[in-house]
């Protein structure tokens, strides 16, 4: 038994036991893995994948348990090496992150100066996805850390901790007539508008369908996009009204449009940052989520780390007042 075989049958799992794909992202033969793979199996004795032909079509439920074993396995090892990295040289290594454009475009920016200032020999990696792909990134070991705001559902394998609250605000071009309305806009002035938001996954949409949804109201949405750059690019086209995350707005670049506060339409959304459990984190990587969250001190990350149910993980803090945006 070897690491190698293990990872190839986490990858195989991982990949939709498509074992083309998952040669592909080894950067290796399809041969090659289907070789160790049956290798694997000859030694243990047991079927880890059922065969229909050369197809693999199903994980046996020897082969679930093998799975999950050769995980923790692999993160062992990996461990073991952040070890003796930490030791040669505690100041240089790898950071590799996953987010949306949202907070790689906004909230990013100065915590990745910074980091980078105070670690110039740590290579610094970002990727961008929806919700399901950094969390797929982030539980497979292909990232360090996942910050995301939605579909939290998706990451109950990570750590996920509370950074900060975000709200949201209507944007609209300064010839609009919300902009220039002088009582508070209610979702029904919204409602009558077009609309260009979020694509349904991303950066807290789901807000805003339920409020919409709770006031029976159906909103007339006309352009969906992933990110905020894109939503302002077509409200200044005159094509609708933007509902955005208020940070995207930027006074300096962005005085051709109108900012109206929506925080009293839409629940506000909560950024988090994630990792796999049992992950043992370097010290730049505390440092760089204390920076992103400064109430995330190593000690609470640690805390947190230890605490196995989600649920009671989320009640160290309740009583946390996060910073908002």
């Amino acid at each position: 038994m070897t690491l190698r075989q293990l990872r190839y049958i986490v990858a195989v799992a991982r990949y939709g036991l498509n074992v083309s794909a998952t040669a592909e992202h080894l950067f290796t033969s399809q041969p090659g893995v289907s070789k160790q793979i049956r290798l694997l199996e000859d030694e243990l004795g047991v079927e880890i994948f059922e065969r229909t032909g050369r197809q693999l079509t199903r994980v046996t439920p020897a082969g679930q348990a093998i799975i999950e074993l050769a995980n923790r396995v692999l993160l062992g090892a990996e461990n073991i090496e952040e070890v003796a990295h930490e030791f040669r040289d505690p100041h240089s290594g790898s950071l590799t992150i996953a987010t949306t454009h949202t907070q790689a475009r906004y909230a990013l920016p100065p915590v990745i100066e910074r980091f980078i200032s105070d670690y110039p020999r740590v290579a610094l990696h970002m990727h961008q996805g929806t919700p399901m792909q950094i969390a797929e990134m982030a539980a497979g070991g292909e990232v360090d850390f996942a910050i995301a705001t939605e579909a939290m559902e998706h990451f109950e394998d990570l750590v996920m901790l509370p950074c900060y609250h975000w709200g949201r605000a209507v944007i609209t071009r300064r010839d609009h007539p919300l902009a220039a309305q002088e009582r508070e806009i209610t979702l029904e002035d919204v409602a009558a508008q077009p609309i260009i938001t979020y694509v349904f996954g991303f950066t807290g949409r789901s807000r805003l369908d339920k409020a919409f949804n709770a006031a029976a109201l159906t909103p007339n949405v006309v352009l969906t996009a992933t990110d905020a750059d894109v939503i302002k690019t077509y409200v200044r086209l005159g094509l609708g009204v933007g509902i955005m995350a208020n940070m995207a707005y930027e006074p300096d670049t962005d005085d051709d449009l109108v900012r109206i506060d929506a925080s009293h339409l839409f629940d506000d959304s909560t950024t988090r940052i994630g990792f796999r459990r049992n992950t043992r984190l370097r010290g730049y990587m505390y440092d760089f989520i204390e920076t992103f969250a400064p109430h995330l001190t190593r000690g609470v990350v640690d805390e947190a780390a230890a605490i196995a149910d989600p649920e009671e993980r989320a009640e160290l803090f309740e009583d946390l007042q996060l910073p908002r945006y």
